[in-house]
């Protein structure tokens, strides 16, 4: 048994067992098979270099043959790669895959303040649509007032990028405001990373509900083991669907699975991670629009 193998075992047994199968439910519905976007995934391997600064790195492969797999399995479509926070600036291995798979994949890139728009438009070519901003514990906010990152910021918006941002909520008051008035289009990554402790009462994920009357902020409905364990995550993910959806409107809300789970592995699996979907959105319109309609037109698939 390989550690993958493992992993999928062990799963198995942390979880509770689905009530349906993802792939046999997206499968009674052939329109949903044929267009369904999981708007947040990672690709690596060993041996790649890695940010000088970094919260974790893997010990295994995730590749792109791999998640291929994955979306084929549970009856998804189209992907969007994700820039790993331990890959730092270098979107090499992101931007190989994209190249392998143009039609099915976009990608969102971590780039430092000065790259030129040379640069960004050959990434634009290859399927990026955005840049990632992962703030997330602890790291320093950026001064957004600077030179270097007005400018990258204007790049973004010239090519009518969308900067993502996972960062805890409490810190969205002093990131969202900045990114708007930039003119950039804005989506928030997990829920909005409420505190586990507060959950929904967070004051931060209280302004991300207010954010919504922007029209520019976008929330990912992903990771929810991110936000509290034993359950917590996906509690306060049931309680803020609801709450999000009033705010944003299902054309402001997508999915993603996080594969491969990075720190979860042992915790959480594709199929799981799609069903909370199910769970925390029942009805069958409402998933479609999150599945295909809103991530078709913000990812560009269409």
């Amino acid at each position: 048994m390989n550690r993958r193998q493992f992993q999928a075992a062990m799963a198995s047994t942390l979880l509770p067992p689905l009530q349906t199968g993802c792939a046999s439910t997206a499968q009674r519905d052939e329109s949903l098979h044929l267009a369904a976007v999981d708007t947040h995934a990672h690709v690596f391997r060993r041996g790649l270099t890695l940010a000088r600064e970094r919260r974790y790195a893997p010990d295994y492969d995730a590749l792109l043959a791999d998640y291929l797999g994955m979306l084929d399995t549970n009856g998804i479509a189209r992907g969007v790669l994700v820039q790993p926070s331990f890959l730092g600036t270098d979107n090499s291995f992101l931007l190989a895959a994209l190249a392998q798979q143009p039609a099915r994949l976009r990608g969102i890139a971590v780039v430092a303040p000065a790259t030129p728009m040379a640069e960004l438009r050959r990434m634009d070519g290859l399927g990026v649509v955005g840049i990632r901003l992962n703030l997330v514990g602890g790291a320093a906010l950026p001064d957004f007032a600077d030179g270097a990152w007005r400018g990258l910021l204007r790049r973004v918006a010239d090519l009518g990028w969308q900067v993502e941002v996972h960062r805890e909520a409490a810190d969205l008051p002093r990131i969202l405001p900045p990114l708007l008035q930039a003119g950039v289009n804005v989506v928030v990554d997990h829920f909005g990373r409420p505190a586990p402790a507060q959950g929904v009462r967070d004051p931060g994920f209280q302004f991300l509900l207010d954010a919504g009357a922007s029209r520019r902020v976008w929330v990912k409905l992903s990771g929810a083991y991110r936000n509290g364990g034993n359950e917590a995550g996906q509690q306060i993910a049931l309680a803020a669907t609801p709450l999000l959806r009033n705010a944003f409107g299902l054309d402001h809300l997508v999915w993603g699975s996080d594969w491969p789970h990075t720190q979860f592995e042992s915790k959480v699996d594709y199929a799981h991670a799609r069903q909370a979907l199910d769970a925390s959105l029942p009805d069958p319109g409402a998933r479609h629009a999150v599945l295909v309609d809103t991530p078709a037109t913000l990812f560009r698939f269409t």
